[in-house]
């Protein structure tokens, strides 16, 4: 086998790169980034890299996608954002797209401690990020500011200008088709 079928092709990362993106872009930002962009630079700035990547797996090949995400997102920012910053309150870009990263992991698993589990959690991330690119709109937002960024259904009812119950429905909706999706790409 050669190293070229070894190496993960980045374009698999595509789902998941948004997801995350969607989740570090500041808020007063997003009217004015497509994440889709954002993440189309990172992927051609990954496979203009690529002969200097020196991973092997799918891990690996995740955490070299987010530091070029992390770069992409922080020039974004800093270009926007030049004129209202609190720099005391702002944390290093790379560290934020990695935490969201781990919190993505926690969500989808609690303990799993061997290889085969970790590459089992890294496929299920991979079909997570698909599975929440699939769901309307309305849903997807839903489901990602409740369990990727910890917000109340009253927090996200203010933001949806929707009612708490009709948020709490959306977030059930939403779950119920990922459960579906990701019964269906399992088994």
């Amino acid at each position: 086998m050669t190293a070229a079928q070894q190496t993960p092709d980045p374009e698999q990362f595509r789902s998941y790169l948004r997801l995350l993106a969607r989740m570090q872009l500041p808020p007063r930002l997003v009217p004015k980034i497509d994440t889709s962009d954002v993440v189309q630079q990172t992927l051609i700035k990954a496979y203009q890299g690529l002969a200097g990547f020196r991973g092997s797996t799918e891990r690996e090949m995740a955490g070299w996608l987010r530091q070029i995400l992390a770069n992409q997102l922080a020039h974004l920012v800093r270009d926007f954002g030049r004129q209202k910053r609190d720099a005391g309150r702002e944390l290093p870009l790379a560290q934020v797209v990695d935490e969201s990263s781990a919190r993505l992991e926690a969500w989808l698993a609690a303990e799993q401690s061997s290889p085969s589990e970790h590459v089992q959690r890294s496929d299920l991330l991979l079909q997570l990020a698909t599975g929440l690119e699939s769901l309307p709109e309305d849903q997807r937002e839903a489901v990602e500011l409740h369990y990727c960024h910890g917000w109340t259904l009253a927090q996200i009812a203010t933001h949806l200008h929707r009612t708490p119950p009709s948020v709490a429905g959306l977030v059930h909706r939403g779950l119920l088709k990922l459960r579906d999706q990701l019964a269906e790409t399992s088994g």
